[in-house]
């Protein structure tokens, strides 16, 4: 389920493995939601299908640590790997948005391949397979001082303070509505009020939220390099997912739903469908290549076999199971998809007899067979919204 390699810099949180792997569990988390965000823009906003995601990811992780190797600052290497993966995005676009869907699926599943092979073989650029390690790491000088683990404990309530503040302001209008339609008033909107699938489901987040918190608030404590850099996930995660909303209620968000519903009527009404495509392939490409830099320093090793497809069908999962066009579908699924895979990997091997390679088969079997009853049950995912379910229309 994806490169499960992580190093523990320091012996102080050794003596504390469960926290030190709790840390390492939202650290993935908030990169594949981070990665998911990205595809959730170019799926499940604008309706592209794009089965080569892991490509922006590969760009943005490799060109991050080659630049930093170079002596570039981390913060501007970051910001040319995600704009060469906006630039991807863009030759991509140009290339195969003017044609039928199906073109761009199969375009972005050899793209992925191709920037693969391309970090294999170019050896005198990325050191094919033996891999890249030993490059500069985010907060990895951070001096041991007292007053670090007080000021990033701080920073870390107030990412959560600001979550659950949006919650709650959510749960209010939601419950408002639900007494409004129940009194028969007029609501002054087209849009169903929330059942109570949805505000259950909401609670469950929010427990969970504050799962999170106490595990993170803990680590943090003890502050070294995983706790520091799982801070600065969960605080580009937040600044991401925020301007991502603030993006679809805006008049280019409600472009690419109509794109997305029906692209000929958007054309009808004057709007140049392909540009808004372009911008949203290459906004989700630059998403996902800073993904890939937080990949590359969560391993703080990569190679090529570490960006196989099957990271795009991750993020597609994850995707699909917290509700396509919903970003707190995506951070949910993300959540819930590490969350699995953590449970099953301690669990399975006590039930059942098998090696190491059937037990990973074992466990991909099982998460199909959970999205197969999910899109039975809940076709839209568990956060998402039926009436924008678009798949298959």
């Amino acid at each position: 389920m994806g490169r499960e390699i992580w190093a523990i810099p320091t012996l102080r949180l050794d003596r504390a493995p469960m926290i030190a792997y709790l840390t390492s569990l939202i650290i993935f988390s908030g990169i594949f939601a981070l990665f998911g965000l990205g595809l959730n823009l170019q799926w499940g906003l604008t309706g592209l299908i794009n089965f080569g995601h892991v490509a922006f990811m590969t760009i943005g992780a490799y060109t991050t640590i080659l630049l930093s190797l170079q002596g570039w600052p981390i913060v501007l290497a970051v910001a040319i790997g995600a704009g060469l993966a906006a630039l991807l995005g863009l030759l991509v676009g140009i290339s195969t948005l003017r044609l039928r869907e199906d073109y761009l699926a199969i375009v972005t599943i050899g793209v992925s391949e191709v920037v693969r092979l391309v970090a294999l073989n170019e050896e005198w650029l990325t050191r094919g397979a033996r891999g890249v390690y030993g490059y500069p790491l985010p907060l990895a000088q951070v001096p041991d001082a007292p007053w670090v683990a007080p000021v990033a404990i701080a920073l870390w309530t107030g990412i959560f303070g600001a979550a659950g503040w949006s919650l709650w302001r959510w749960f209010r209008q939601a419950l408002r509505s639900r007494q409004q339609a129940a009194q028969g008033q007029v609501t002054g909107t087209t849009q169903q009020p929330p059942s109570k699938g949805r505000l259950v489901l909401g609670g469950i987040s929010a427990l969970l939220g504050l799962l999170l918190y106490g595990c993170g608030a803990i680590a943090l404590w003890d502050f070294n390099y995983k706790g520091g850099l799982m801070l600065l996930v969960v605080a580009v995660l937040g600044l991401v997912y925020w301007q991502l909303e603030q993006l679809g209620r805006s008049p280019w968000g409600r472009v690419l739903k109509a794109i997305r519903e029906d692209e000929e009527i958007a054309r009808a009404l004057g709007k140049n469908v392909f540009w808004y495509k372009l911008q949203s392939l290459m906004l989700g490409g630059a998403i996902a290549g800073v993904a890939g830099s937080f990949y590359a320093w969560n391993l703080t090793f990569i190679n090529p076999d570490g960006f196989i497809p099957l990271m795009t069908f991750q993020a597609w999962t994850i995707v699909v199971l917290g509700g396509a066009g919903n970003n707190a579908g995506t951070l949910l699924g993300s959540v819930l998809f590490w969350g699995y895979t953590t449970l099953t990997r301690f669990v399975l091997p006590a039930l059942l007899p098998l090696d190491d390679a059937r037990l990973g088969a074992f466990r991909l079997m099982v998460i199909g067979l959970i999205l197969v009853v999910l899109m039975m049950w809940r076709p839209q995912g568990i956060l998402g919204k039926k009436e924008e379910l678009t798949l298959g229309q």
